[in-house]
Parts: C-alpha cells; sequence; structure tokens
C-alpha cells in the first residue's frame, strides 16, 4: 500500500537527518531498505513548514515497521493512504508486493512535484 506521509523535522534534528541521509545510514537496519533515501530525494517542502512525500508499505499497521527510524528524525503529523484500497493489487491479494513497481501513484508523485520546494535541498540549506 502506498501512503501519503506529511511529517515535520524535529526542532535540532536537522543536521542528525542530513548527515543520515548523506551517509546512506537512515533507515539502517529495516527490512525498507533503500526506500527511506528515495523518501528523502522525492520528498517536498511545503510552505508550512511540513515535509510531504508518498511511502511504500507493506505492513498491516502503516509504517508499524518504518515508524522507530522516521520518528527519530520527524513528528509524523498524518499518514494516509495514498490511494483507495480496493484499487491496489498487494491489498486484495491479486499481486502479493505490487506496490515495488506499481505506477498507480503518478499522477500523485508528478503533483506533489509540483508543490512547494525539494526537501532535501532545503534541508541541506538549513543545516548548514
Amino acid at each position: 500500500m502506498r501512503y501519503l506521509v506529511t511529517a515535520r523535522v524535529k526542532p535540532g534534528r536537522e543536521r542528525a537527518l542530513l548527515a543520515a541521509i548523506e551517509s546512506e545510514s537512515l533507515g539502517q537496519g529495516s527490512v525498507a531498505g533503500d526506500e527511506y533515501l528515495r523518501d528523502m530525494t522525492d520528498a517536498r517542502l511545503r510552505e508550512d513548514g511540513s515535509v510531504k512525500r508518498v511511502e511504500v508499505c507493506f505492513c498491516r499497521t502503516p509504517l508499524e515497521e518504518e515508524r522507530p527510524y522516521w520518528e527519530e528524525y520527524f513528528e509524523l503529523v498524518k499518514v494516509q493512504d495514498a490511494h483507495a484500497r480496493h484499487k491496489c493489487r498487494d491489498e486484495t491479494g491479486q499481486e502479493p508486493w505490487a506496490c515495488g513497481d506499481c505506477d498507480c501513484m503518478a499522477r500523485l508523485e508528478a503533483r506533489l512535484k509540483s508543490t512547494g520546494e525539494a526537501f532535501l535541498e532545503a534541508l541541506r540549506e538549513t543545516a548548514s
């Protein structure tokens, strides 16, 4: 399933987050692997200071496995289904692990890219 995640970087955690991203240790030990780095590359910083991104997660509870890794740096404001569960081939059992290669979020991800600014670039400016 794909989730639309809204979060805020915890005050004072900007440099540590940037270091974890640049050293590629963000999410180290998680089954999600490189997903964390892709999420940060695609994330968008909004005018209100929140960060939005689309995240793939196969847990029964949204971000159950990933939450501790994210909460080290972020306050998770909102985690919501990015599309209708009844349309998700993984969720319906039609195609296990379908979210890995599915393009169901192409329109949402394109729309996100046109909002705000690239989070990683903004983080680099803030943390330096």
